[in-house]
């Protein structure tokens, strides 16, 4: 029997080799809204926690709109629309608007990136701005727990700041969405690295998932209090990304609704771990190794892991990018280079002298690479991969021949399509 698993903006077919089981794991997620536009409208004239954005706007004010960035499946060309409608029904002219793109420490976006996020003839008709995180940005003090909280000097100083976002699992805010978008993705380095830092990433809230008691989500809140958002425009979205629910206003409430909706539909339990995970990223994060390997540490590093000790992950991602381009990324890359080898001797190292932000990322692989080998498959950059110390393949099959082989026993292998949007663990 063949399966399919998505694989940049299409699927990669496979047919596991005889003698292993495969269960295909999808969460529950809702059927997407019969009518979004209606949905979003609704939203719009009925927020939560906060009036109508045409009662926030009036025609002075100077009005700066976050938008997330390629890494993202925000349906950035409906929200931002929606959100320059409101704006204007309050008098606001085109010239005192200003789109921000919300990189963080991506690269910057294309004006291709641009034009699919918001369409031609926003980009052709407003300012629009890439964030710099190492650059153009102000203090905003520090936060009651000491973190240094900074933003993007247009996003400070407008009378008047916006975003949208997508709510959807995220390993250190428990899910995204809400107030991240500002305090994450137009935020300055030295607040990108504390929040990143194995100070804050060591505490045990701070997990996929989890909502509750969890640092991480606090500080992001607290950051966009004191940036002074708003207004939040979110959306959950399908595997596929279409939209199941959308919510409007203020960006606590809405990340409160939304997240307690998307905790149950992208919740699985399982009640026996797997010796086999075949983690499905698809497009756009499986455009760079950086962004898929997110898929790894959903699978390892849930509160109860649903692969056994030793237990393959099996990533497939094309990574026409390679590594990644962005500052972020290279700093990651740069570590997996020295250390990946020695997850453990790296791990020690990184929490003993610290890392930039983007490195972060190295420092969470470590974790699963010291418990769990990580493969990827039908990577465009086997060499960049094996650089970083991971196996490449250019197969499903030859892979799982390869981790029967470091087994040595028949494997029990489980097929998740859409691991960035589902919570596995086992009960």
């Amino acid at each position: 029997m063949n399966y399919q698993v998505p694989f940049g903006r299409g699927s990669l077919s496979f047919a596991p080799p005889a003698g292993m089981t495969l269960d295909v794991i999808a969460a529950p997620t809702p059927a997407p809204l019969p009518d979004f536009p209606a949905a979003l409208a609704s939203a719009l004239r009925h927020p939560l926690g906060a009036p109508p954005l045409r009662d926030l706007a009036w025609p002075g004010a100077q009005v700066c709109l976050v938008f997330t960035d390629a890494t993202r499946t925000c349906p950035d060309d409906v929200l931002a629309p929606a959100l320059l409608a409101e704006l204007h029904a309050a008098g606001a002219p085109d010239a005192h608007i200003t789109l921000l793109c919300a990189t963080g420490l991506h690269r910057a976006s294309t004006l291709a990136e641009k034009t699919a996020k918001l369409g031609a003839d926003i980009v052709a008709r407003y300012r629009i701005v890439d964030h710099d995180a190492q650059q153009d940005v102000v203090s905003l003090g520090q936060s009651e727990h000491g973190i240094p909280l900074t933003v993007n000097r247009l996003a400070a100083a407008a009378d008047l700041l916006l975003a949208t976002g997508v709510v959807e699992p995220h390993q250190y805010a428990g899910f995204s969405g809400g107030s991240k978008t500002v305090a994450v993705g137009v935020a300055g380095e030295p607040t990108i690295a504390y929040t990143h830092g194995p100070a804050m990433l060591d505490q045990a809230g701070v997990r996929l998932g989890n909502l509750h008691d969890n640092p991480f989500q606090a500080a992001v809140r607290e950051a966009g209090r004191r940036a002074g958002l708003r207004f939040v425009l979110n959306v959950a979205l399908t595997d596929d990304g279409q939209p199941w629910a959308v919510a409007a206003g203020a960006p606590d409430a809405v990340h409160d609704h939304l997240g307690a909706q998307a905790q149950r539909a992208s919740g699985v339990t399982v009640t026996t771990p797997y010796d086999v995970i075949i983690a499905g990223v698809g497009f756009p994060k499986d455009q760079n190794f950086y962004q898929a390997s997110r898929a790894a540490t959903y699978v390892a590093l849930t509160a109860r892991p649903a692969l056994a000790p030793g237990g393959v992950i099996i990533l497939p991602a094309p990574c026409p990018e390679g590594i990644g381009q962005g500052t972020g990324e290279q700093r990651f890359a740069e570590i997996m280079r020295a250390g990946a080898d020695r997850p453990a001797h790296l791990l020690n190292e990184l929490r003993a002298r610290g890392f930039p932000p983007g490195a972060q990322r190295a420092y969470i692989l470590a974790q699963v690479l010291e418990r769990h080998p990580v493969v990827v498959v039908g990577a465009l950059c086997p060499e960049e991969i094996a650089a970083c110390h991971l196996t490449a393949f250019a197969t499903i099959e030859t892979a799982l021949v390869w981790a029967q082989a470091h087994l040595g026993r028949p494997l029990r292998v489980a097929l998740v399509p859409h691991t960035l949007t589902t919570v596995l663990t086992v009960g």
